[in-house]
């Protein structure tokens, strides 16, 4: 079973900068095609943040992190790296890791445990 450890996050002022990191692992053989950050607040839906497909390195930002965030993937390494300047307090929320792969028995889906990005006015 594939797992996401997620580190970084944290608490910033406004303008600050953060970087969270994500790792796959997990036994066997498998394949990563797709990773991802998702942001979510109380009582609303996961919004992607940033994403990056793992076949042609193609990168996706909401509309509200373009220019002010950097995702990068190690496709050997199976990690991928959210990098965000210049926050602000509408940034705030727990983000989560995904992954999307497949191994020999299965396509599979996957998400990390979340880590709290608050950002202070």
């Amino acid at each position: 079973q594939v797992q996401l450890r997620e580190s970084g996050g944290g608490s910033v002022r406004t303008g600050g900068s953060l970087r969270l990191s994500c790792a796959a692992s997990g036994e066997g053989v498998f394949r990563i095609n797709y990773m991802g950050w998702f942001r979510q607040t109380p009582g609303t839906r996961r919004e992607m943040v940033a994403e990056v497909d793992g076949d042609d390195g193609n990168k996706n930002y909401a509309d509200s992190m373009k220019g002010r965030a950097t995702i990068s993937r190690d496709n050997l390494k199976n990690t991928v790296t959210l990098e965000m300047n210049d926050l602000k307090p509408s940034d705030t929320g727990v983000y989560f890791c995904n992954a999307l792969g497949e191994n020999a028995e299965r396509a599979f889906t996957v998400w990390g445990q979340g880590t709290q990005v608050t950002v202070s006015a």
